[in-house]
Formats: structure tokens, sequence, C-alpha cells
């Protein structure tokens, strides 16, 4: 579909304004020079001036001591609000936990979940390490199990699952863990880590 014709002769700028029509010519268009507007190019220019200055955290402007300190204020808020998981669980109530059958099978269920991927279905070890041996990487003891699921090992790929599973699947996955130790599952890795006598 051919376009309209279009009228080839320029319209002369108004008065006292000079013709923006820049010189070169590209198959048979000529560029206009169209500037931002003076004001857009002010509130542009400001944003700059106002980033450079927030980096600084200058403060107090208006309410509060600047923004770090503001962030910092918040975040302690969120903590006391939101406490991070805390492995204060005794030897001795995990000990007490891994004679219970119906805890057992609970931490089995949760490991079969969760575990099996890392450290196989038997608790040989996969990517993680071997659980059923006396050899430990981070504590054999039982409290020392429960930090780590708790609190993750991130070094290594393991998240902190006290963020994801509850008190009580924690407890009961620790105590689980601890019935595996000395079965010695076939194909399972060699030793990493010391030995930790019960």
């Amino acid at each position: 579909m051919n376009e309209p014709s279009r009228n080839k002769e320029e319209t002369p700028p108004p008065a006292g304004v000079t013709d923006r029509v820049l010189e070169h010519e590209y198959d048979g268009i000529r560029e206009y020079d169209n500037p931002m507007p003076r004001w857009w190019l002010l509130t542009f220019a400001g944003t700059i001036v106002f980033s450079i200055v927030y980096m600084f955290n200058v403060g107090p402007v208006g309410n509060g001591a600047g923004r770090i300190a503001d962030y910092e204020v918040e975040m302690a808020k969120q903590l006391a609000l939101h406490p991070a998981p805390v492995s204060d669980v005794s030897d001795a109530t995990l000990l007490g936990l891994s004679k219970d059958a119906s805890v057992i099978e609970a931490g089995r269920k949760v490991f079969s979940v969760n575990c099996v991927a890392c450290h196989g279905a038997a608790g040989g070890g996969v990517i993680g390490p071997n659980l059923t041996d006396e050899y430990w990487l981070h504590g054999g003891h039982l409290s020392d199990l429960h930090k780590s699921v708790t609190e993750g090992i991130l070094a290594k790929g393991m998240p902190p699952w006290g963020k994801i599973l509850k008190p009580d699947q924690v407890n009961a996955v620790v105590a689980y863990i601890a019935s595996l130790q000395g079965t010695h599952p076939a194909n399972s890795k060699a030793p990493q880590g010391v030995i930790v006598t019960p």
C-alpha cells in the first residue's frame, strides 16, 4: 500500500527559534535535533546529585539517624520478633529420643524426604558424608549433629534445616541418625573427619 505523499516543503521555524534540522541527510531523510526539555534535564541532574549525597548516609534528614542506622534498628526488631533457631538440645535429651521407636520412625520419614539425596537411603553417604561410622567432620556428639542439622553447613551445600523443619522434626531426624551408628550399609563412603567416641 502506497504511503500518502508528503509535503516535501519544510515548514520554517517559528520566529526567534533557530532551525534544528541537522545538515546530514540519509535516504532523503533529514534528522531533526529534538533535545529533551530543560526541566527534564534538571530533574535528571538532581537525581544524580541526590544519589551521590545518599551514598554518604547523610542524616539525620527528617526523622532518623541515617539510612544505615535505621536499617540496623529495623533488623534488630525483626530478629527480636523472629529469632534464629538455636540448637540448645542436650546430648542426654537426644539420646533419650534415640531410644524411642516412634521418634525413630518419625525421623526416618523426615530423613527419607530431605536427606537421602546427599546421605543415601541407609545413611552411607553419597554427596554428603557417611552417617553410619564413627568418623565425623563437624563433631560427632548428638548436640553437634543437632547443630549441624539446624544451622546447616553452607560451605558444603547443606541448608539450615532448622528454618525448614519443625523443632520436633529436627530432633527426630537426629535421633534417627543416631540409630544408624554401626550399621555400615553396603557401598558406604570412606571415613571422613575424626573419630568421635560415644
